[in-house]
């Protein structure tokens, strides 16, 4: 396919905007952004900042890379961040970003009424922040409530309101039947705040022409609906066939699984994101990195690593955690680590460690297919731990499937891919 298409990735630290073509990747730029504000629970950002990061980061893009020759524009973001706008896209409130649990009160709302498998349970879901910013005095005036990737979209089609199946999940919407669903009118949610919602890569509107002067892309540039960080990481990886997985291997430990149908089990922590006819089902361990640097630096970790031995196991059954407690593969608040015995010597110690969190990630995968998911194909690794080619080794074992290093993660290239393709893979 001819043309460039523009992926934008709004992250926590940053923005980051990604060109492609049907030949590869023409250029990555990135533009910092500052912390976000917090207080408590209360962690909150100026959209308008997100904003400017999306100017620099193109702007330096276009310094390597014709944007004049740009087709499609897609966008992603933290899961979860919400804002409310009036009808011309000002914000009305601040962005309370992904992980603000203030809502907990609005949570216990949503307990009571909600399905056990919606994606919208918990103080940090997005229909959360929509019940507690809809009492504020600001959301008098606002028309949409909007996610963060949704704002820059809109921001730059100069249309606002819309939304994609990824996004969504946490604000309440239905992948299944995709569509709102009635006990939401039982939260006294207005169903005119809500957004449209459209299949991730789908093209909803021409680039506003003043934006596209000014940031120097073309102006017949589309505008596609977008989807959240943790997807088009997924879709970075090029991961296309039911049975591939992605594991992400940083402080947590996240897998992620292609299927043919949703699987959803809240009291285990799963849930499916909705990929046009295909499903993105997943969930999260406490293990990983964190539990790691619970004993050992990073620069313990780096010289104890060439003593590594995968061909020949420690024998030790541990379970690796940084605090009692974990959520899946094996969902238990209370659940302690096991790390005894502890050998004598620092490298088998560390050898177990690993061995421990590979263990934990074939019992995921394990829990994903006894609730329905396709055999488990291959996984592709992501994340700080990936380059631990050791480590790699050691999880192939445990796996018995072939695990490899994903060649690119970065999200908004999995958003510049899903331009290029105008949906989902």
């Amino acid at each position: 396919m001819a043309g460039v298409f523009l992926g934008i990735d709004v992250g926590t630290g940053g923005v980051r905007a990604c060109a492609v073509d049907a030949r590869g990747m023409l250029g990555m730029e990135s533009a910092p952004l500052p912390p976000p504000r917090q207080d408590g629970n209360a962690i909150d950002q100026d959209p308008e900042l997100w904003w400017d990061a999306t100017a620099i980061a193109i702007r330096k893009l276009g310094c390597g890379v014709d944007l004049r020759a740009v087709d499609r524009v897609c966008v992603d973001g933290t899961s979860g961040t919400l804002l409310m706008i009036d009808a011309a896209g000002r914000p009305c409130t601040p962005g309370l970003m992904y992980n603000d649990a203030r809502a907990a009160t609005e949570a216990a709302r949503i307990a009571a009424v909600a399905p056990a498998h919606s994606g919208a349970h918990g103080a940090s879901s997005a229909l959360a922040k929509l019940l507690y910013l809809s009492g504020r005095s600001e959301a008098s005036r606002a028309r949409f409530a909007v996610h963060q990737a949704d704002w820059i979209a809109g921001r730059l089609a100069g249309h606002h309101g819309i939304s994609d199946e990824n996004n969504v999940l946490k604000l309440g919407y239905d992948p299944v039947t995709r569509a709102w669903p009635t006990w939401l009118d039982d939260l006294g949610v207005s169903r005119e705040l809500l957004p449209t919602v459209l299949v991730p890569g789908t093209p909803f509107a021409d680039i506003d022409q003043k934006i596209a002067a000014t940031l120097g892309l073309c102006p017949a540039a589309r505008i596609a609906a977008g989807t959240t960080d943790g997807v088009a990481a997924f879709i970075a990886t090029r991961a296309d066939t039911p049975g591939d997985a992605v594991t992400s291997l940083g402080t947590t430990l996240v897998v992620k699984l292609l299927t043919t149908g949703p699987i959803f089990a809240a009291n285990q922590g799963v849930y499916s994101h909705r990929l046009g006819e295909r499903w993105l089902a997943g969930g999260a361990s406490n293990s990983g990195g964190g539990a790691l640097l619970a004993h050992f630096t990073a620069g313990d970790m780096e010289r104890l690593t060439p003593q590594l031995r995968p061909e020949t196991p420690t024998g030790l059954d541990y379970y690796p955690l940084p605090k009692p407690g974990e959520r899946f593969p094996i969902a238990d608040p209370a659940l302690p680590a096991r790390v005894t015995p502890r050998p004598a010597d620092d490298h088998r110690f560390f050898q177990g460690l690993l061995e421990g969190i590979a263990g934990v990630e074939a019992l995921a995968y394990r829990r994903l297919a006894e609730l329905g998911a396709p055999t488990l194909r291959r996984v592709i690794s992501i994340g700080g731990g990936a380059k631990n080619a050791a480590w790699t080794e050691i999880r192939r074992r445990a796996l018995n499937v072939p695990v490899t290093v994903a060649e690119e993660t970065e999200a908004s290239y999995g958003t510049a891919l899903l331009a290029l393709r105008g949906g989902p893979p």
